[in-house]
């Protein structure tokens, strides 16, 4: 156990240096930061000695170096676009993107799982037919046009929900939520059921044809050779199993929801770290950029090293091998 955590801490490493030197290479190769800042008619000298407070001026070996240790730090440098530091806009908008993943997920997990065990226990009823044609329709459309409906449904024609923004929101040590107000909790429904709504779809699907291989499988069949109760099998050794492969896809989605939550911050203007990386883009703000891709690398990283341990917990034969 001690040495599979190791080779994977290892890993993550290598990871992250690899992601750092690709976020490290924005730096060089998409433009120059000098010319965002400073205005046109800015002298020669000038441009100089903004170069040099930002260590434009120094070896790329040593640049990199800095860039490697400030991330380790949490600090990525100023944004140009901002002229703050980037460590202190991120942590701002950190809660937001989280809590609207929380959410996304909670809802995600809780519709998708049920309704694939549903659906693969009942394969040829007509409700498991629905969650079929629902779910083909839900993976089909794209994640931007379900915002806008649900904008058009419940926020114009409706008008229960809000269309955009946060809502109220409550200070508690660094972190400013909006779980403790009904503000912000109505404001939370509509980004979390777009950002949720893909991963119900494809959890259910997922869970259905998990769950109906492992109904074929022979230690089943045992199980109810021995008299054993249908709720039994289904619950007590079909679903164990079936979730072995869910845990890793649900992992895997629970990072890309955060690195993908960008289209559902953009639509609904929810201001967390995705709509921080699209203003960031539009304006050329490389330390933002950067800041946020190692972020979203680390986030995935850690998940996965979450995903390999939470299989010691499920599957004990893996403790044996390791």
């Amino acid at each position: 156990m001690i040495a599979f955590i190791l080779k994977r801490l290892i890993q993550s490493v290598i990871v992250m240096l690899a992601v750092a030197l690709i976020a490290f290479s924005m730096f060089r190769f998409i433009g120059d930061p000098v010319n965002s800042m400073l205005p046109e008619n800015a002298s020669a000298e000038d441009r100089q000695e903004l170069r040099e407070q930002l260590g434009l001026d120094q070896p790329v070996t040593v640049q990199f170096t800095r860039f490697v240790t400030g991330a380790v730090q949490g600090e990525f440098g100023i944004s140009y676009r901002n002229k703050r530091a980037v460590a202190e806009m991120i942590a701002e908008r950190l809660p937001a993107t989280l809590e609207l993943v929380l959410a996304a997920a909670v809802f995600a997990l809780l519709l998708g799982v049920p309704m694939g065990i549903y659906a693969a226990l009942h394969p040829k009823g007509v409700l498991s037919n629905m969650l079929n044609v629902i779910s083909l329709i839900g993976i089909s459309v794209p994640t931007f046009v379900t915002g806008i409906l649900l904008i058009l449904v419940f926020s114009v024609w409706l008008n229960w929900l809000p269309s955009f923004g946060r809502g109220e929101t409550v200070q508690i040590g660094w972190w400013r939520t909006g779980f403790l107000t009904v503000s912000g909790l109505k404001s939370l429904i509509l980004p979390a059921v777009m950002l949720g709504l893909f991963q119900v779809t494809l959890i259910m699907r997922l869970v259905r044809a998990e769950m109906m291989e492992v109904l074929r499988s022979d230690f089943v069949r045992f199980a109810r050779a021995r008299g054993l109760t249908n709720r039994a099998v289904n619950f007590g050794h079909a679903l164990g199993n079936t979730l072995m492969p869910v845990i890793t896809i649900v992992g895997l989605q629970l990072g890309a929801m955060i690195a993908f939550a960008i289209i559902t911050e953009t639509v609904f203007q929810w201001p967390g770290m995705g709509l921080l990386f699209i203003q960031a883009v539009s304006f050329g703000d490389i330390p933002v950029m950067s800041a946020y891709l190692v972020m979203v690398a680390l986030v995935f990283v850690a998940i996965n090293m979450i995903v390999d341990l939470l299989y010691f917990a499920i599957d004990p034969r893996l403790s044996v091998r390791a």
